[in-house]
């Protein structure tokens, strides 16, 4: 079946092509062309004059829909899934949070099996921890946080190829020889929750950590002990230039003056926009189910106000927040949501870029940067296919 995306203005590697058209044959897109000239035999869908966009890579969210990763179930992995593929997320990496490695192991016999399957929006699994500074980590994971162990992570990744990212506080003992084993296998390797000054950060990326897990949050920044002052994680992190890092961008974990800092000193080839997502962003089951959070202000607090417990975004909020909050233009913003994450993590040979034989993975955004329309593998995902029309 032939489709062909007409009338609208198209988001390619060298720029916006007005009124050209996408199409797509057998889940892949066949040609982006300048012309929109109905092809004789196409299905033809008309993007009204909006946005064509590659679809989202969302490639940190540990939930959705009102399920969390960790449950390591295949259910909770479809469901979860689906709540963010509405919102424009064509490609997922499904975030584990500090837990025991029995769930670590199912969650990989869950995501190899969800891979095998053709048209799979599942491209690999995100693991953040259990290998945390105790003192930037939270009480929430206070039970399972440890040192990095050899004898678990080694069999744990040598089980599986679908490990693709894995976030760890760099400070640790055993850390670097950590990085320097996962990143010599393909995984990305991030700094995550950590109090690591500049000495650490640049002895960090040389093991192997090439990534900053959740820039500004869980780090510190410029500070002063006693009457001496020193850099922070934020400062050491910028002075790395190859490091690349990744911004919740919902308006509330950053204000908007930070992330077009982050987007002017760091650039859009290493800049990524995250949810960092709990289970209840997506969700349409009323009121959450947990006394100890409360959601307020788009964000999930603690009840008692002290703190802020995760995000509950979807990646169309975060392209809307950089454009509308931090006047980022709209072709970078969706460039740090598709092509920046797929290159960084691995799948830019056939994700990210609205390209010849790419995944006809695409995203149609109306001129409020709302979703209209979502495709996956070229087919319209179900729920957004009314809103063109």
């Amino acid at each position: 079946m032939l489709t062909q995306i007409i009338n609208g203005h198209i988001l390619t590697p060298q720029g916006w092509l007005k009124d050209g058209s996408v199409l797509i044959s057998d889940g892949k897109i066949l040609e982006v062309t300048n012309s929109d000239l109905a092809v004789i035999g196409a299905k033809v869908i008309d993007a009204k004059g909006m946005f064509i966009v590659p679809g989202f890579i969302s490639m940190h969210s540990h939930g959705g829909g009102g399920r969390d990763f960790t449950e390591a179930t295949p259910d909770a992995f479809e469901t979860i899934v689906q709540a963010h593929l509405k919102h424009g997320a064509t490609t997922i990496f499904p975030t584990l949070s500090s837990t025991t490695f029995d769930v670590l192991r199912q969650a990989v016999v869950t995501c190899d099996e969800l891979m095998k399957q053709p048209d799979s929006i599942v491209q690999g699994i995100h693991i953040e921890g259990p290998y945390l500074n105790k003192n930037m980590a939270g009480a929430q994971w206070g039970d399972y946080l440890k040192d990095p162990d050899a004898e678990e992570y080694i069999p744990l990744l040598e089980s599986t190829r679908c490990i693709k990212r894995w976030d760890i506080s760099p400070e640790l003992p055993g850390a670097h020889d950590f990085a320097r084993y996962t990143s010599s296998h393909g995984v990305l390797t991030a700094i995550t929750h950590t109090e690591a000054e500049f000495p650490e950060i640049k002895a960090a990326f040389e093991a192997g950590f090439t990534h900053a897990a959740h820039f500004y949050n869980a780090m510190p920044g410029f500070h002063k002990r006693r009457e001496y002052k020193y850099e922070g994680t934020v400062e050491s992190v910028y002075l790395m230039d190859d490091m690349s890092v990744e911004v919740i961008a919902d308006g509330v974990h950053l204000p908007a003056t930070i992330l077009k800092l982050v987007y002017r000193l760091k650039g859009v080839e290493r800049t990524c926009l995250v949810t960092d997502a709990l289970k209840y962003a997506a969700y349409e089951g009323g009121a959450i189910d947990d006394p100890r959070y409360v959601i307020e202000d788009g964000v999930c607090k603690l009840a008692d106000h002290q703190s802020l417990a995760g995000s509950i975004a979807t990646m169309d909020k975060l392209v809307q927040t950089v454009v509308k909050k931090a006047g980022i233009p709209l072709a970078d913003a969706v460039r740090m949501a598709s092509e920046t994450p797929a290159r960084i993590i691995g799948v830019a040979d056939r994700k990210g870029t609205l390209q010849k034989r790419k995944d006809a993975d695409i995203v149609i955004l109306d001129n409020d940067t709302n979703v209209r329309c979502v495709f996956s593998y070229g087919k319209i995902v179900e729920g957004t296919n009314t809103m063109i029309h």
